[in-house]
């Protein structure tokens, strides 16, 4: 392990400890390199670190310090801190949602997909003193995750954008997938929170019960309504309600995005950011991240939405792939991962889905894919579906690439 991070002198450097590294190695390193004090829970045995060194803090878990740490931090402001959790689509909601509060006020937001237990943290530490504005991102793949994680996020809002099937094995079904992602609401409910709530997603409001500030949006219900207006292959939202635009003209493909926007635009209309600020923060947002992007790659037009993958957001993927309006269609599909039990059932099911399409090539790559009989291309990884697709030569083609973060399909297309 090496320092390499950015450093700026007068960084705390926390020897944090995983499977196969030990932060507490590195402290005196990381003092060298221009950091304050280092923080450890070790001394001694992993280095040349000792009690003597008053730069060295012993604590007697580092992680924990950094969390506590956080939660310090944050009851310095008394502004909105608003929390996202959600099966899919909370990387986008909160990009989006970023951009729209952005364009009116200093917001600060979780960067990339630090959404974990180190990710959240660290964002809370990195929120400015000057910040009007906090949107902090928070992923889970077991229950009581985001319980911990609001413990010291401190959110006033929150939006839990769906529960679907998500990291099955460690959630124990669906059911425990909304048990999971409605720790947030439990939090928000017994602090006089306030949530935002996809009105068309019986569920969430079945889960949001006893909470009393709740703000709608969706197709036919809200602060803000809209619905799809056209999707060929960027997507536009005609708002009927909430707005005093007629539409919204994105770059992001796929209808399954509606939520994500309707989302942004009730929180903006909420918080008093102009309806044109609105618009065109939403209209000015384009994905560099491997969620719903557009890519043209000679003749061809990709749709590169592989960062990750479950059933629940493959079937939306495939079911709007279907209904875009081309005559050549190649479908490249990485397999799922965390599924558990239901593995085998689920890449089953999303294979019959394909099959009731008349989808021009199919691949299907690693995983569970290898298990099922089924018609289509299959390789056991993405570079050597990369090898068969640049063999094919395609021209005039549309391509789906989706797949979970473990398969890296983005590379079937990288040069």
């Amino acid at each position: 392990m090496q320092i390499h991070s950015k450093k700026i002198d007068g960084d705390l450097f926390f020897a944090l400890k995983g499977p196969n590294y030990n932060g507490n190695q590195f402290a005196h390193q990381a003092l060298e390199q221009g950091a304050a004090y280092a923080i450890v829970d070790e001394l001694g045995d992993h280095g040349t670190q000792s009690a003597t060194n008053n730069k060295i803090v012993l604590v007697h878990n580092v992680l924990a310090a950094l969390q506590e740490l956080a939660k310090h931090h944050r009851q310095q402001f008394n502004i909105p801190f608003i929390a996202i959790t959600g099966s899919n689509g909370k990387t986008t909601s909160k990009e989006l949602i970023y951009a729209v509060l952005a364009s009116h006020f200093n917001t600060h937001t979780t960067q990339g997909n630090l959404n974990n237990h180190i990710g959240v943290p660290l964002t809370i530490l990195s929120v400015p003193l000057n910040a009007q504005m906090a949107v902090i991102e928070m992923g889970a793949n077991h229950q009581k995750e985001i319980e911990s994680y609001c413990k010291y996020t401190l959110p006033t809002h929150g939006i839990i954008t769906n529960c679907g099937k998500a990291h099955l094995e460690g959630f124990g079904g669906v059911e425990g997938v909304r048990k999971g992602k409605g720790e947030l609401y439990d939090f928000l409910r017994a602090n006089k929170g306030t949530v935002f709530i996809y009105a068309d997603y019986d569920y969430l409001q079945t889960m949001s019960a006893g909470i009393e500030e709740k703000i709608f949006y969706g197709t036919t219900k809200g602060l803000v309504h809209g619905h799809v207006a056209a999707n060929e292959p960027f997507l536009t939202v005609s708002i009927s309600e909430g707005l005093s635009v007629d539409c919204i003209n994105t770059q992001l493909v796929g209808d399954y995005n509606l939520p994500n926007i309707l989302c942004a635009a009730a929180i903006g209309k909420h918080f008093g950011v102009p309806d044109e600020k609105i618009k065109s923060a939403i209209e000015a947002y384009a994905p560099s991240n491997s969620r719903s992007q557009l890519i043209q790659q000679g003749s061809n037009q990709i749709i590169m939405d592989a960062y990750n993958a479950n059933p629940s957001s493959m079937k939306l993927a495939v079911e709007n792939f279907a209904h875009i309006q081309a005559d050549k269609k190649v479908l490249l599909l990485g397999a799922m991962m965390e599924l558990g039990q239901d593995s085998l059932m689920e890449h089953e099911a999303l294979v019959n889905l394909i099959q009731q399409y008349p989808f021009n090539t199919v691949v299907l790559v690693g995983g569970d894919f290898e298990k099922i009989n089924h018609p289509f291309f299959y390789f056991p990884n993405s570079l050597e579906a990369k090898a068969w697709l640049d063999a094919q030569h395609f021209e005039n083609a549309h391509l789906l690439i989706k797949g979970s973060r473990s398969f890296k399909m983005e590379a079937v297309i990288n040069t």
